[in-house]
C-alpha cells in the first residue's frame, strides 16, 4: 500500500511480519509508534514500515484503536 509514499501520523503501519502500530507522532523526525495497549516507542527502522492503512481508510470506518 504504501507505493513510495512515507507514513504519517494517524497511518496503520507493519514494523515487523504480522506486527502492526498506528504512527501518532513525529519528534525530531522520529516516528513514533502505539501498539496495542497503548504502548510507545520510536520506530527503529522508519524505512522499513510498510503502510497498511492510511489515516482517512482508518477514519472512514470509525478505527482508532
Amino acid at each position: 500500500m504504501s507505493a513510495g509514499r512515507r507514513p504519517a501520523v494517524g497511518d496503520e503501519v507493519e514494523y515487523a511480519p504480522d506486527c502492526r502500530a498506528i504512527v501518532t507522532d513525529v519528534r525530531r523526525g522520529v516516528l513514533i509508534l502505539r501498539g496495542p495497549g497503548g504502548l510507545e516507542w520510536p520506530a527503529a527502522d522508519p524505512d522499513g514500515l510498510r503502510i497498511t492503512r492510511l489515516r482517512k481508510d482508518r477514519r472512514t470506518i470509525d478505527d482508532y484503536r
